[in-house]
């Protein structure tokens, strides 16, 4: 009989322990990355869920990582932007840049990709300026564990895990279109739609006419547009 009370107890004091464990919500596209599987040996017990924004949530806390790649792409493409965006919908958020010490951000000169690293001086600005979105850089998926780890332990409380993605007004979509097309940024891209009207009508437009906004590029956007898949 009092083996089998202490062996209640155990499971008891087991589920308990387990309960206690810093907790971690981890949105499923992270499943397979190394950053989840230094939380599992570090003791944190991560959840995996489908997070409509941010790729972690601790506490209060809604977190975006990108490695220094994914960061750069994310950049060109602005991809980041909108999910910076998103971010805004929590009172606490973090931008994660992993990697610094595998990867540079920026050289004296243009990357690989081709950005000038004042742009990307530039655009860490605009994140921590006009997004109001705190930026950490890390050294390596561990390093970015450990500040999980310790984020995970302090004090949580409980946050909506119902956010929701950004949704484009009209004009918004038209421009973010646009704005696809390599040296095409938001005020180009309004200024194009303004003049034309329509995408229908900046892709039919000739060379010539397109050139009275995008200058040199003009040659190297209608190129794009023509070319077969």
């Amino acid at each position: 009989m009092a083996a089998k009370f202490f062996d209640i107890f155990s499971k008891k004091e087991l589920k308990k322990a387990v309960a206690e464990k810093p907790r971690i919500i981890a949105d499923y596209r992270e499943k397979n990355s190394l950053v989840i599987s230094e939380l599992i040996s570090l003791g944190i017990n991560v959840e995996i869920k489908e997070l409509k924004v941010a790729d972690y949530i601790i506490n209060s806390v809604a977190i975006e990582r990108k490695t220094v790649s994914d960061f750069i792409s994310s950049m060109i493409n602005r991809r980041l932007i909108n999910q910076l965006e998103e971010l805004g919908q929590y009172p606490d958020r973090l931008l994660i840049i992993e990697g610094i010490d595998e990867q540079e951000l920026y050289t004296d000169s243009e990357n690989l990709r081709g950005v000038h690293p004042n742009s990307i001086r530039g655009f860490l600005l605009s994140i921590l300026l006009k997004y109001k979105v705190p930026i950490i850089f890390t050294k390596n998926y561990q390093d970015t564990a450990k500040f999980f780890l310790i984020l995970a332990r302090r004090k949580s409380k409980e946050i909506p895990l119902n956010a929701n993605k950004k949704t484009l007004s009209k004009k918004e979509r038209l421009q973010f279109i646009i704005e696809g097309f390599p040296g095409i940024g938001p005020k180009t891209a309004k200024k194009l739609l303004k003049k034309f009207g329509t995408i229908k009508n900046i892709i039919n437009a000739t060379e010539k006419e397109l050139k009275e906004i995008l200058g040199k590029k003009a040659e190297n956007t209608k190129k794009i547009i023509d070319e077969k898949y």
